[in-house]
């Protein structure tokens, strides 16, 4: 009774055994089966980058989705980590935030750092350009290749925060020059 992912990289994940979420007195992991009997995860196109520019290219049976994008300056890209899909990135659950040993070791859910148990990476991008089944964006904080999971816009009401807290070390600390 184990998962099993079907699929390559992004697939579907299939538990094999079947669940029954009205049993009393569920373990933690007949709780986790209820909750998710399959997640599937299908990419929506793929990042392609050459030197700054950046096109988000979208398989062209999703193209509909992009209509009224145009009308936002900027949009949330989630992508596949496919860069550090191996089982020792993936058991990595705590890192110097920003590769920097200076700041304290820390939880990956509590940082950015691709390195996590989902490889689910996001960013804001602005957008230049929608055309057909390309968008032309700027500041995508992706690698070229990583299959495209999801575009949202971006919704300033929604999306600010501006009270939102941050850690010390992260107001000390610079971005790494990668």
């Amino acid at each position: 009774m184990r998962w099993r992912l079907i699929g390559g990289v992004i697939g579907v994940l299939l538990w094999s055994a079947p669940i029954y979420a009205e049993n009393p007195g569920q373990s933690p992991q007949n709780l986790r089966r209820a909750a998710i009997n399959s997640i599937c995860l299908n990419p929506v196109g793929v990042v392609k980058k050459q030197g700054s520019r950046a096109w988000l290219e979208v398989f062209p049976e999703y193209a509909p989705a992009l209509a009224g994008l145009q009308d936002f300056s900027h949009l949330w890209v989630f992508f596949w980590f496919h860069g550090n899909d191996n089982p020792e990135e993936r058991r990595t659950l705590q890192v110097h935030p920003r590769r920097d040993p200076a700041n304290p070791l820390t939880g990956v859910f509590a940082t950015r750092a691709p390195v996590r148990p989902n490889l689910i990476g996001f960013t804001a991008c602005r957008i230049i350009k929608v055309a057909g089944n390309v968008v032309e964006v700027a500041d995508l904080d992706a690698q070229d290749g990583s299959p495209l999971l999801d575009l949202k816009p971006y919704i300033p009401g929604g999306d600010a925060i501006p009270e939102a807290l941050t850690p010390e070390w992260l107001k000390r600390s610079k971005p790494p020059a990668d």
